[in-house]
């Protein structure tokens, strides 16, 4: 692999095959944003100082529903909200009955066991961390994670 490529820690693909549509109420002081364009869907968590606390994105195919870029902002952390994305996501799934993939980070994956879900194999990624910056593409505080550039 060329050096400027960096290898990220270990991920995990997993599984779930019911999810639970029960929407919590949020903490006080934060509110739900959502927005769907075609498949995607997309959840945002706002904070009571305007910051993005939580998002998401989820896409339906024919046969699977995909649950992408689940992120809960440190400050924000142990509130639920990280429920409360999978939750409102979840709840645009039309056909209940396809398999829902995602692809968790080591603390993600103690979250989602808990949830119900399986890990089936693991996932490697490589980043050029450079090229997010270069890019002016957007972090955590416009809804991507900055580890999500260029990857392979």
């Amino acid at each position: 692999m060329p050096a400027s490529w960096e290898i990220q820690p270990e991920n995990y693909f997993m599984v779930a095959t019911a999810s639970s549509r029960e929407m919590r109420p949020l903490p006080d002081g934060y509110r739900l944003e959502f927005r769907q364009s075609g498949p995607v869907a997309q959840v945002k968590i706002v904070g009571s100082q305007g910051d993005i606390a939580a998002s998401g994105f989820a896409a339906e195919t024919m046969d699977a529903f995909v649950f992408d870029r689940i992120e809960t902002a440190p400050a924000h952390r142990r509130k639920g909200l990280g429920i409360a994305v999978m939750s409102a996501l979840g709840a645009v799934n039309r056909f209940g009955n396809r398999p829902q993939l995602l692809v968790a980070t080591e603390e993600g994956r103690c979250l989602y066991e808990r949830l119900g879900w399986t890990a089936i194999a693991t996932v490697a990624t490589a980043v050029i961390p450079e090229t997010c910056d270069s890019l002016g593409l957007p972090s955590l505080q416009s809804g991507l994670p900055s580890s999500d550039c260029v990857t392979r």
